[in-house]
């Protein structure tokens, strides 16, 4: 079930058009997104590093950088422990190779997701204590392990956390933490993920003069999932036009074993292609396998390396299938699909398949779900919401029934014992305020407009509002009684429509094309010809000749 909304937010888009010099449809859906005034809507429009906020307003940054300039001139043993997914595998590397530019003698490690766990663990500590670390740094996690790094404190180790996620409380045995999201941090722009807060760290250390790690920070931003506003969509913009012409072996070889062309790399292929290859390593093996990959410089072994990372995400995507076949039927035989919020236990599904699970169920109920598997002590799971349902702060209110948990407003993480998974679930639900409502997936459409208005230079200018991600999506534009005729299906797996849209007067129009529901279209045209239709305009560059084509994602 889903309800067409048309975003409404006021301006006056011919006056914004003319002063930037931008169709007035472009400035509609920049209103949309909440851009408002001529310096917020100049830097979304043209803003490149020079509007990036100075690395030493974060808390605690002037601390750790003078920690770790003394740490590097006394040749001390730095451990970088990151998180087992994309965005912990590219600020772990980061930071390598960041300080070891700046002379480090610096390693790292990478928790197992099944023997270690999320983060920073005690059994870590004293591994690094044992190989003689003298200084922990930590990426993408250690805001929640105020116990663990105690313990480092107590084997006299230095520990610098540097985070990103919500904080609940500070470790205060760490000698310097760095996550906007503290209290009393002053930072201007909250939403860095991880990769973002390590290259802050290097650029504040006097690294990275060339800008060489901005494609491993635009990977993660958007691998991570956070916001696509202000310094983030400057690091992806600023980063994917590296990621161009990187001169990495590993990210070159999985380009090439994906099929996809380096120079025509957006955040469609990181998110949903190169991303899962990596994210897959810390799934079904160890990330480690994906550090490996961005480290190795011979072509030849990054090319092997590559093959594996592949096979492992094909073999994640099969199971993540079945994971999902089990989970729906779940829904539906244990009367879950009544609750406002679905806790649905799946012991036999790997536990890194925990929220991608979670994620597809999500997708198709549209509502805040968590799955839950056995691990290795007691059961371990995943959740992802709506935007109407804040899902850390719902965990913040079952605390008592959890043995350890962190994450964000759209997605979680949790372990607890099993006996308590029934009371996790009820628990969740009494304290659960959505409505009905709540559960209508919202198709948000930018501008009512006639496919007739679409022109190249209007799509051109579509271009200046990339990249397109979380909290900045690709614009939708839609127009009711859309006369369509011939409908063919084609592609290896006929999943691919395509017609042609006729003009008031009958004459042909622009081609439609649509990568969903390829059937249920083709039967929609030939039943009724005309269609209410969401869409966006592409322009289609084949054999020399351009053609504008109306791309449709939904329809009536």
């Amino acid at each position: 079930m889903e309800k067409w909304v048309i975003t409404a937010k006021r301006a006056d888009f011919n006056d914004i058009g003319r002063r930037f010099n931008i169709d007035p449809v472009i400035a509609r859906c920049i209103r949309n997104r909440d851009i408002v005034g001529d310096e917020a809507i100049r830097e979304y429009l043209y803003g490149d590093l020079t509007y990036l906020h100075d690395p030493m307003l974060l808390l605690n940054m002037d601390k750790a950088v003078r920690i770790l300039r003394k740490k590097i001139a006394d040749g001390a043993r730095i451990r970088i422990i990151g998180d087992y997914d994309i965005d912990g595998i590219m600020s772990s590397y980061i930071l390598k190779r960041g300080l070891t530019e700046l002379g480090a003698n610096v390693d790292v490690k990478i928790p197992n997701r099944v023997t270690d766990g999320y983060g920073i663990n005690e059994s870590l500590i004293r591994e690094a204590y044992k190989d003689g670390t003298d200084t922990i740094v930590t990426c993408d996690n250690g805001i929640s392990a105020g116990p663990q790094i105690k313990v480092a404190k107590e084997l006299g180790m230095t520990v610098i956390v540097t985070d990103h996620h919500e904080v609940l409380s500070v470790p205060e045995a760490a000698d310097a933490v760095i996550d906007a999201k503290q209290e009393g941090d002053t930072y201007p722009y909250k939403e860095m993920c991880g990769a973002g807060v390590a290259w802050k760290l290097i650029l504040a250390m006097g690294g990275d003069p060339g800008y060489d790690l901005l494609p491993y920070v635009a990977f993660a931003t958007v691998g991570d999932i956070v916001d696509l506003t202000g310094e983030n969509r400057i690091l992806v913009k600023e980063g994917i036009a590296r990621l161009h012409s990187v001169d990495n072996p590993g990210l070159r070889a999985l380009a090439r074993e994906c099929r996809i062309e380096l120079s025509k790399i957006d955040t469609y292929h990181i998110g949903f292609i190169l991303g899962p290859c990596l994210n897959a390593s810390g799934r079904l093996d160890t990330a480690m396998r994906a550090c490996a990959l961005l480290e190795e410089r011979d072509e030849a072994e990054a090319g092997r390396l590559a093959r594996e990372l592949k096979d492992l995400n094909d073999s994640r995507k099969a199971m993540t299938e079945e994971g999902v076949a089990l989970a729906c039927d779940r829904v539906e035989a244990d009367g879950i699909v009544n609750d406002k919020v679905f806790v649905i236990f799946l012991p036999e599904v790997h536990e890194s398949l925990a929220g991608i699970v979670a994620g597809r169920v999500r997708e198709r109920y549209n509502h805040p779900v968590f799955v839950l598997t056995r691990g290795e002590e007691g059961v371990k799971g995943s959740g992802r919401s709506i935007e109407s349902y804040p899902m850390f702060d719902a965990l913040v209110g079952v605390s008592h029934l959890l043995t350890k948990f962190g994450g964000h407003p759209m997605a979680a993480g949790l372990s607890l014992p099993e006996e308590n998974i029934g009371l996790l679930r009820r628990e969740l639900n009494e304290q659960c305020t959505l409505t009905e409502e709540d559960f209508v997936e919202k198709v948000k459409i930018d501008v009512p407009m006639p496919v007739s208005y679409v022109t190249e230079n209007l799509i051109e200018q579509l271009s200046l509002l990339e990249p397109f991600g979380k909290a900045n999506p690709k614009p939708a534009f839609a127009e009711k009684g859309v006369v369509c005729a011939y409908p063919r299906i084609f592609g290896a797996n006929k999943n691919v429509v395509k017609a042609r849209i006729l003009t008031p007067s009958g004459r042909p129009g622009p081609d439609l094309i649509s990568f969903r529901d390829a059937e249920e279209l083709k039967t929609a045209i030939d039943e009724k010809g005309t269609l209410s239709i969401v869409y966006y305009p592409q322009i289609n560059d084949y054999m020399g000749m351009r053609t504008i084509q109306i791309a449709v994602t939904r329809f009536m």
